[in-house]
């Protein structure tokens, strides 16, 4: 059995689930535009929501989108923190270098996600314990001298 949380929404549309299991409900946009080359939109979904504390949604992009057209978010995630009652809006960008976008009322142009998130409590210290990764960063595992990342 899924777990389910129950989320107040204020919406034009009430995201929906494609699919049985899918972790991402469906955004749709409000408004029609145009997307040219390498340009930026701040495009609105018309979804408000109150999530429960110790919850937080990610915005994400549509694979579909990503892979068939170029269409990604700028933030991706973006987060929507349990506090937060303003409208959904969605910073999509259009990565193709020589074709537009348009995107219509209605379409699907990102997937909300769900989740139950941890609250960290920060503890200062002078040191941090070993580990077998230690500080090891971008590129550090796998990578051999003339591999490709």
């Amino acid at each position: 059995m899924i777990d389910s949380v129950d989320v107040p929404i204020i919406a034009s549309h009430v995201p929906a689930y494609a699919h049985p299991g899918d972790a991402g409900a469906d955004l749709v946009s409000t408004e029609a535009l145009t997307l040219a080359p390498g340009e930026r939109a701040l495009v609105g979904t018309g979804v408000s929501i109150a999530l429960p504390d110790g919850y937080v949604a990610f915005v994400v992009p549509r694979s579909g989108l990503a892979a068939k057209h170029g269409i990604t978010i700028v933030n991706a995630p973006g987060t929507v923190d349990a506090g937060y009652r303003g409208e959904i809006k969605v910073s999509l960008l259009n990565t193709d270098a020589t074709h537009g976008y348009d995107v219509a009322v209605g379409d699907r142009i990102a997937q909300l996600i769900v989740m139950p998130v941890s609250r960290a409590r920060f503890i200062p210290v002078d040191e941090l314990p070993a580990s077998a990764r230690g500080e090891g960063g971008f590129g550090s595992t796998g990578y051999q001298t003339g591999e490709r990342a």
